[in-house]
């Protein structure tokens, strides 16, 4: 049974292609296929002459899509009218009986007609030309029976006996004898109309009898396979074909019912062997009908619509039961890996019919995707609540994962080897539901859960990282979390257990998530048919993965800027509210007869030392991920200059306020931005967008000083004073340097500072 001879088959279908020419319209592009003298050959070769080997590939693949989309199309509109085409030939085949009977009524009618007109006696018969009777010597009572009598009382007797006796196939030939010679007999005119019609009628009545008991004897329990397919044969011998086909599909139909009864939910069957034992019943029933009828009816399109109605029927209680014994409770529940292996089996044995002409497996997938997607869904959830209770009481500390259990794991990755990673509790916990929403949706392929997954696994990582923030110091928003009852996050107090909550978006954002978009990307592998298409598959699949890798990047960085704000605010602010990066540190310098001692402010100094300790930290934390390190100190640092270049009150009192900023005031805030610079240089995550800052800073407190007609240049130093006393500030505040090795005129803008001095100091300093 192929789907070429009309068996419907069912199958998904990608969508439809593109218009290969958009500049012309359909009924232009279809007139070349409509002469009769069209050169399928011909025509390729006109077109591809002048097509590269890139458009003759473009258009090879939009003939294949067209071509999956013309048959679906086909397939739909075939599904679509089965019950009016089947509808239909019903009505055919009934009318075509009365037609019969009517041909066989005028024909009758026709020969007694003529009988009358001749003058023949109605009750007399005749032995045919060479016993004909001479009407002079006829005697009614002395008369012997002729031959068509005698065998006309024998052919009864005979097959009262058969049919008695349930002798088919002697009954059926029995039958057909007696069908050729009553017509040969009133063709020949020895057979009176009336004897004809007795003799036509009593075959009529044999052959109903025979069908009635043929009927019963295949609805019988205990009719064998062999005896249904003779029955029905038989019966269709019968002429009685559209009763014996659908005799055939109820014969199946009780079997499988009865059958099914032993099939029961019970104990540890209850799931995927119940699954298991019910698909291989239902499909190996509809696949032994389906050989049945092809053998005895062969491919006549009435009778294969017919069939494929019953199977898409058989099929959709079967999804019923497994839906509402097995699928229904778990899928409620999120055991997701329980429901796709009950699917994945049926799907399976589903499969096994496409060889016979029937895809079944949309049937299928109309009842269980809406099952496997509320376990996905539920699945997700779990994931998110599991995650939200760990990370409850997660004291963000990172450790490997536990053994035996699932992580992320060394794995190879091309020719990169990924070490095992190191996640807190919380991290570790998502990193193993995760993988397992990964495994238990890939075989499912059919379905085409992937994006879908991806797309649940991103926004329960969304949620993670909320978690994150929520567990920074000073987070705005530190309520419970949606659905976790009275679970609240564990505050992350120390910086080592913030940088902490880093480490754990990274690790799942850059391995966790891309793997999992690569493992289920690799499980929906394409049909050998389209072998040619997996290279253009593997490349169109790439752009995706930058998406994913973009949009996963966007949330880690969410949680890195709400890191640098929260440490920002720390700086800036004291903790009662107060101000400590204002603008009258400066503006309180002058006015005084002493010299200030020249070094970084307080607040640049506790900066210095943040991004020192934080730097160690990472260092140990994001081994191999070195530049996520630098960016973090990077944005840091901007953080707090971007506050401080942004601060309207600052710059009011600076530009407008009424003291102005004096020459010392000017050069330490020289002093501090350089500091900052020299620093960040060291670091190496002196960004051009924080150095062009610093200087536009600089350049904004030299014109306030400017605008009181004090030439700034000559108040300041040169810029080797403003690097050598930086660089000191960094040995000492690196323990490398103290108070007492540095000398005053080293210190003092108004001293000449040889070089000599200079060096002796930063040597002195580093030993």
């Amino acid at each position: 049974m192929e789907p070429s001879n009309q068996r419907a088959s069912f199958s998904s279908s990608k969508g439809d292609s593109a218009d290969f020419e958009t500049e012309l319209t359909l009924s232009d592009r279809l007139k070349v296929f409509k002469s009769s003298r069209f050169d399928p050959e011909a025509y390729v070769s006109n077109r591809c002459r002048g097509m590269s080997e890139k458009e003759i590939r473009h258009l090879c693949s939009y003939l294949v899509d067209l071509k999956k989309a013309s048959a679906e199309e086909m397939r739909k509109s075939v599904y679509a009218n089965y019950s009016a085409f089947i509808r239909t030939s019903r009505e055919i085949s009934d009318l075509e009986g009365q037609l019969i009977s009517l041909r066989n009524l005028l024909s009758t009618r026709a020969a007694l007609i003529n009988g009358l007109a001749d003058g023949v006696h109605v009750d007399s018969l005749s032995a045919g030309p060479e016993h004909w009777m001479n009407e002079d010597n006829f005697n009614m009572e002395e008369r012997e029976p002729s031959k068509i009598e005698k065998w006309l009382a024998q052919f009864m007797e005979t097959l009262e006996v058969l049919l008695a006796e349930r002798r088919v196939d002697e009954a059926l030939a029995a039958l057909d004898e007696g069908e050729h010679i009553a017509e040969e007999a009133n063709h020949r005119k020895t057979l009176t109309p009336t004897a004809f019609v007795a003799l036509q009628t009593t075959i009529t009545e044999q052959r109903q009898k025979l069908a009635n008991q043929l009927v019963e004897a295949a609805c019988q329990p205990s009719t064998s396979g062999v005896e249904l397919r003779s029955a029905v044969q038989s019966l269709k011998q019968l002429g009685d074909s559209h009763r014996a086909h659908t005799l055939l599909l109820q014969s199946h139909h009780q079997k499988l019912q009865r059958n099914i009864q032993g099939v029961r939910p019970s104990g540890t069957s209850y799931g995927v062997a119940y699954s298991a034992a019910l698909s291989q019943l239902i499909f190996s029933t509809i696949a032994q009908a389906a050989s049945d009828s092809l053998a005895i009816f062969g491919e006549e399109p009435a009778y294969a619509s017919e069939l494929v109605t019953w199977a898409v029927k058989q099929t959709e209680t079967f999804a019923l039961l497994v839906k509402r014994h097995v699928l229904a409770s778990p899928a409620a529940a999120g055991g997701l890996r329980v429901v796709a292996e009950c699917v994945q089996i049926c799907m399976g044995h589903c499969s096994l019919l496409e060889a016979r002409g029937l895809a079944l497996t949309p049937v299928l997938l109309r009842f269980f995707r809406p099952c496997v997607e509320q376990a996905l869904t539920s699945n997700l959830k779990r994931i998110e609540q599991s995650t939200a209770a760990l990370a409850a009481a997660d004291d963000w500390s990172l450790t490997y994962p536990p053994v035996g259990a699932r992580s992320l794991g060394t794995s190879h990755l091309g020719s990169m080897i990924v070490s095992q990673p190191r996640l807190s509790s919380s991290g570790h916990r998502f990193s193993t539901m995760a993988q397992e929403i990964c495994e238990d949706v890939g075989p499912l392929d059919s379905l085409q859960l992937a994006n879908q997954a991806l797309e649940g696994l991103l926004q329960v990582f969304n949620s993670y990282i909320n978690m994150l923030i929520n567990a920074l110091p000073g987070s705005v928003e530190t309520e419970n979390l949606e659905g976790s009852g009275s679970r609240i996050v564990r505050m992350a107090e120390t910086e080592a257990q913030q940088i902490a909550l880093l480490a754990n978006a990274l690790l799942l954002a850059d391995e966790l998530l891309p793997r999992a978009a690569i493992k289920l990307s690799s499980l929906q592998q394409t049909r050998v048919d389209d072998q040619p298409r997996r290279t253009s598959d593997r490349q169109n699949r790439l752009p995706e993965q930058r998406e994913l890798r973009r949009r996963l990047q966007r949330l880690v960085d969410q949680l890195r800027d709400s890191f640098c704000r929260q440490h920002a605010l720390y700086l800036i602010f004291t903790e009662d509210g107060g101000v400590r990066l204002s603008a009258d540190m400066y503006l309180s310098m002058d006015g005084y007869a002493d010299e200030p001692e020249w070094f970084p402010s307080p607040v640049y100094q506790e900066l210095f030392a943040k991004l020192t300790r934080i730097a160690s930290i990472a260092s140990d934390m994001f081994v191999g991920r070195e530049r996520f390190a630098t960016i973090l100190l990077m944005r840091l640092t901007e953080t707090v200059i971007l506050w401080l270049s942004d601060d309207q009150s600052f710059w009011e009192e600076i530009e407008e306020g009424p003291r102005p900023l004096g020459p010392l005031g000017l050069q330490q805030f020289y002093l501090d931005m350089e500091f900052v610079i020299l620093f960040s240089s060291q670091g190496r995550y002196l960004s051009r967008n924080l150095h062009q800052v610093i200087k536009n800073i600089i350049g904004r407190a030299i014109e306030a000083v400017a605008a009181t007609r004090v030439d700034p240049y000559s108040v300041l130093p040169e810029d080797e004073w403003f690097a050598d006393v930086a660089q000191i500030a960094i040995k000492m505040l690196t323990g490398k340097a103290n108070f007492g090795n540095v000398e005053r005129d080293v210190t003092s803008p108004t001293a000449s500072i040889s070089a000599k001095s200079a060096s002796s100091v930063l040597s002195h300093g580093s030993n």
